[in-house]
């Protein structure tokens, strides 16, 4: 979602390089692309004439690192200053002392409550906890009832009530909610996600009722949900809400959306509450804790590789890929179906586009996410479905696969002889290359340290 910011700040930053020195002058126009850049993106205004000026009195002052160039000094202050806007360290998750912890989601309709709410639960029982489940919205059609497609699709418990044909008010509002935290204490369920009713607009009957609900339950979290996608509106609502509930956090979504990034950069400024988790994508699994330097090394196209390694090994299987990896650079070489299986790990990280976008934009990297959106998903899946045609034999040994054999091979996954060749000539290379990789003494190294410690030792882990 930071893709035009990155371009202009990029471009910022080259305009700096072959100055010898940091003047006033060539600071002040770096800073005035630097500044239409951040209001470009949706940047509060305050937040973005706040940041220019801390990055000004840096940059001209006595805090410029000599043993760097110009353009290195000014990408470092930025960095310190983003870092510093959007939280030194990653939020603490704060847990009741006798549970269960209450965790309060607030946010307009739209914002995505509902299916955040689930994706919390999700991840708190990654971590061993025993989430529960509630709706408090009573109001809206169906919201209850989506809520609870919502708990079975992450097989977390889901505390329903039951209306008594009960008007809908904030007297079935409280009364739910009390049942359900009574509930979950019962049940030993250590944490309590109430999802609560929504509006379009912030009005005095919806914050009444949140502060109820807030004396009511006095909450551990009250966690603002917001939709990344509506830049300055979402921060905004976010600031009218901690005026009135006293906010503990802000959970962005969509973030793997067109959206600009301003309310990313924005929110916790105007609220000076911490930005917790983000959603970056509509499965239950596309939500992580939110890592400031990590997003700032995105935003400054330096990739975000520590995510991309931690994503790689909670999805993976390590011991298949390492499996793999000495198969290939040993011995015989792999299989195609050894291919498929690697085919289908790949499928498990995401998109190819979120993967590159994780990559550096700069060095051995450049053009990598630009190149991501010309990515063809549906490659995977014809690839797959050739190999899938193939008889186990075939698969075992490419090598007796015949013209006839490919012409039922095509006829079979829908494909035409032309895409069989294609597949088989690029596992041809891709054998031949792991080979190679084996031979120069890759495979000893991989065997000594295992490829996880390899990738920790290479990124600082």
């Amino acid at each position: 979602m930071f893709e035009n910011l990155t371009d202009k700040l990029q471009r910022a930053f080259k305009n700096l390089r072959g100055q010898g020195t940091l003047t006033e002058e060539n600071i002040g126009e770096a800073l005035r692309e630097i500044r239409v850049a951040l209001l470009e993106a949706d940047v509060n205004l305050n937040v973005a004439q706040e940041l220019v000026e801390h990055i000004r009195a840096k940059a001209i002052g006595t805090e410029v690192l000599t043993a760097l160039s110009p353009s290195e000094q000014v990408i470092k202050i930025v960095r310190d200053e983003l870092v510093s806007l959007l939280g030194t360290d990653t939020a603490r998750f704060k847990f009741a002392s006798q549970p269960p912890t209450v965790i309060l989601m607030a946010g307009l309709q739209g914002s995505g409550k509902t299916t955040t709410s689930g994706k919390l639960a999700a991840w708190l029982k990654k971590g061993g906890h025993r989430p529960m489940l509630v709706s408090v919205d009573v109001y809206r059609p169906a919201a209850r009832e989506q809520l609870k497609v919502v708990a079975k699709s992450i097989d977390a418990k889901l505390y329903e009530g039951d209306e008594k044909g009960e008007a809908p008010g904030s007297a079935l509002v409280e009364r739910l909610a009390q049942e359900a935290r009574r509930e979950a204490r019962n049940m030993g369920c250590d944490t309590l996600i109430v999802d609560t009713a929504g509006r379009l607009h912030i009005d005095k009957e919806l914050m009444s009722e949140m502060e109820r609900l807030k004396k009511l339950l006095n909450p551990q979290e009250i966690l603002f949900v917001a939709d990344a996608m509506t830049g300055q509106d979402a921060v905004n609502s976010a600031k009218d809400f901690h005026t009135r509930l006293g906010l503990t956090g802000i959970i962005l979504t969509k973030m793997d959306g067109d959206a600009r990034g301003g309310a990313a950069l924005s929110i916790r400024q105007v609220t000076g509450q911490p930005i917790k988790f983000i959603g970056v994508g509509e499965k239950p699994d596309a939500f992580e804790p939110f890592h400031p330097d990590r997003i700032v090394g995105r935003i400054l196209g330096m990739g975000d590789m520590l995510s991309l390694i931690e994503k790689a090994e909670s999805t993976l299987d390590l011991k298949k890929s390492e499996e793999f990896a000495k198969k290939a650079l040993l011995g015989d070489g792999f299989t195609l179906e050894d291919f498929r299986d690697q085919l289908r790990q790949i499928k498990k990280l995401g998109s190819m586009e979120s993967i590159l976008k994780m990559l550096p934009s700069v060095g051995p990297f450049a053009g990598m996410q630009e190149a991501s959106k010309n990515v063809d998903e549906s490659q995977f899946v014809r690839l797959e479905a050739i190999i899938n045609s193939m008889t186990p034999i075939e698969r075992r040994n490419h090598e007796i696969i015949s013209g006839s054999r490919r012409k039922r091979i095509a006829a079979g996954s829908g494909t035409s002889v032309q895409d069989v060749n294609q597949l088989l000539r690029q596992y041809a290379q891709m054998s031949k290359m792991f080979k190679q990789m084996g031979k120069g003494g890759l495979a000893k190294q991989m065997m000594r340290g295992g490829l996880s410690g390899m990738g920790r030792q290479k990124f600082g882990r």
